[in-house]
């Protein structure tokens, strides 16, 4: 009961750090991240673990081990969110991180490797289209200039968020651990879908990860008077994006055998009113999957789209690819470790995938992944009713604390 209240009161302690008041919103390289980041490292330092900021905004807690120059167990997550997200995406991995951290200061356990918490900046695509920034930074994977001009919805770019945060954008090189050496990382997550839910499980393990492929269309029309434009003369942009949108669906679903998935989750109209035809419409698309070839399908599909709208609609468009990652397989190993440690605890599991993409992903390339799903209530994730049950969060953190313990091995 100890930890469980314990661990409420640090949950709610994050997330009294809200912009909104709907859901939760702490957008990245905002100040309110950056000053609840800023909080959680107080939280570290109080348990004793020596605390840096890394040149993406990477925020890294160490605990050390009996043996400092043994490579580091990395657990964690991230604390930024979408527009009006929840409470448990990406916060529940840091705080669960902490809560393994006080436990074993409870237990007075040390171990032979050092520990390590990661809160990764920027995991959310939100603010300017491209997702876990922070561990493409940390595992040398980030395309420094083709990220430094995007713009958030307010024209501000990377590199001027990177100012605003007193960050250098030109030293983000500087956050990789390419060369570094460590022993493995964990991550707790909510599953953000229905499946375990549905099959009565408390934990799911995962052992592959979909990746997108994301782009920026902008179509050019030609904005008239709605009243006095007949239309066969129009040159109207939003029914071109319309179109285009029904375009992505039907190319989704004839790869659902493969699992693909593809949205349209932003559109904007500048200087749109009610009396005009629509001349500029921007949209993003994101198509995602752990087929890389059923994913081309789908993104040949909206490009063949796109010239035949173009030409029929006389319409100018621009599509950009901002994003293009691999889907990922885990260690095989580490899933049987954690297998085990779900037997040995009598917790019910399933192995499955996550269409999700998380900081996880990148990791593969510096150390063995373990990633630990808990269930989310209706599958809501991204959305203010996101839930998870407390009682299930903690089934996790004492999969993720036994799992981080054996991997960091407990001096004798």
């Amino acid at each position: 009961m100890v930890q469980k209240h314990r661990y409420q009161l640090l949950l709610d302690k994050v997330n009294q750090y809200n912009s909104g008041d709907k859901g939760i919103t702490r957008i990245a390289y905002t100040d309110l991240e950056q000053t609840c980041t800023h909080a959680f490292m107080r939280l570290c330092i109080a348990e004793g673990m020596e605390v840096r900021l890394d040149p993406s905004g990477n925020m890294i807690a160490r605990r050390q081990g009996r043996n400092n120059e043994l490579p580091p167990v990395l657990m964690g997550s991230h604390l930024d969110t979408v527009y009006q997200g929840g409470r448990y995406d990406g916060t529940v991995g840091v705080t669960a991180a902490l809560e393994v951290v006080k436990r074993m200061n409870e237990k007075n356990i040390i171990t032979e490797h050092p520990i390590e918490i990661i809160s990764f900046a920027c995991e959310e695509s939100a603010r300017f289209g491209v997702s876990t920034l922070g561990s493409k930074a940390m595992t040398g994977a980030l395309e420094k200039e083709k990220y430094r001009h995007l713009k958030d919805r307010d024209g501000i770019t990377v590199e001027k968020a990177f100012s605003l945060c007193a960050l250098d954008y030109d030293q983000i090189d500087q956050a990789s651990r390419a060369d570094e050496k460590i022993k493995a990382f964990f991550e707790l997550h909510v599953e953000q879908g229905p499946v375990l839910l549905n099959n009565k499980k408390k934990i799911g393990i995962v052992t592959g990860i979909a990746a997108p492929i994301r782009f920026s269309v902008k179509m050019l029309g030609k904005a008239s008077h709605s009243g006095t434009t007949p239309m066969n003369m129009r040159k109207d942009a939003l029914l071109g994006a319309a179109e285009l949108s029904l375009e992505l669906e039907r190319a989704a679903k004839l790869e659902e055998a493969a699992g693909t998935v593809a949205t349209i989750g932003y559109l904007n109209l500048p200087n749109g009113a009610m009396n005009i035809v629509p001349g500029e419409v921007e949209l993003k698309i994101d198509i995602r999957s752990t087929c890389l070839e059923s994913r081309q399908r789908v993104a040949e599909h909206v490009h063949h789209a796109i010239a035949k709208i173009q030409a029929e609609r006389e319409l100018d468009i621009e599509t950009v690819e901002i994003a293009s990652e691999e889907p990922v397989q885990l260690s095989a190993e580490m899933n049987q470790d954690l297998v085990t440690i779900c037997e040995e605890k009598s917790l019910s599991y399933q192995q499955m995938h996550s269409g999700a993409g998380h900081d996880a992903m990148n990791m593969t390339t510096l150390c063995p992944v373990g990633l630990i799903f808990v269930p989310s209530v209706d599958g809501l994730s991204h959305h203010p009713n996101e839930f998870t049950e407390l009682d299930d969060i903690l089934a996790g953190i004492d999969v993720l604390e036994e799992a981080v313990v054996q991997c960091a091995g407990v001096a004798e």
